[in-house]
């Protein structure tokens, strides 16, 4: 049976990796930070985990948590908006804070904890980012710390994977999806998004690491 970690998997999309890799008879890890959070995992029949990616001292007892374990496929889904305030307002330092320590800061804790693992079974761990972190085709400034913050993360995957030779790391855009941060009105339901991105990860190679990718499989430049 395989396993699947998911990070982050309390509500939106990682609630219905959660949802989706248990129907599909995977063995699944998710973290939460509530007792709300908890519960609903475990109600799937999910094992799970007490994480804020957010809280250095709690990644730093992820490692503790996973000893022994082969993680076939992983998910770093943790993520906040920021105030969608454009460069003609500086984010406060606590926004900046809070959405780099969500976004980036996080992914690059759990990556030295989680990755090894992924090695270990020759999986495949994927990281929830966005196109509104891409620089090479910036339409505008709006939310400009959120495309700050999933810039960075494509770096740390893009940079990552040089040093876990033997799993495969992608980065991926969900597609603007029916959650609380994407709200009601975007194109893309939240069952079909997490249903490409399990099965573009899946049929990712090890030449295929280091890439970003639509949840649909196009393959995107980062830059």
């Amino acid at each position: 049976m395989p396993t699947t970690l998911i990070l982050g998997a309390s509500r939106g999309i990682g609630l219905e990796l959660a949802r989706q890799s248990l129907a599909a008879g995977e063995r699944v890890i998710a973290t939460a930070r509530s007792d709300a959070g908890l519960q609903t995992l475990r109600a799937l029949g999910a094992q799970a985990l007490r994480l804020d990616v957010a809280e250095p001292a709690s990644v730093s007892g992820l490692a503790w948590q996973l000893d022994g374990e082969q993680i076939d496929g992983a998910w770093y889904v943790a993520g906040v908006m920021c105030a969608r305030a454009d460069a003609r307002q500086p984010p406060t330092a606590p926004a900046f804070d809070r959405v780099m320590h969500t976004n980036v800061l996080g992914a690059m804790q759990v990556i030295p904890q989680v990755a090894p693992l992924v090695e270990a079974a020759g999986g495949r761990f994927g990281f929830i980012s966005s196109t509104m972190g891409r620089i090479g085709d910036v339409e505008a400034s709006n939310a400009w710390l959120y495309r700050v913050s999933k810039a960075a993360l494509n770096m740390v995957v893009a940079s990552a994977r040089h040093s876990y030779p033997r799993a495969v790391l992608a980065a991926f855009h969900p597609g603007w999806v029916q959650t609380d941060m994407g709200g009601a009105q975007a194109p893309v339901t939240v069952t079909d998004s997490v249903a490409g991105l399990r099965r573009t990860l899946a049929a990712l190679t090890l030449a295929d690491s280091g890439a970003f990718l639509r949840y649909d499989g196009q393959r995107l430049a980062s830059w």
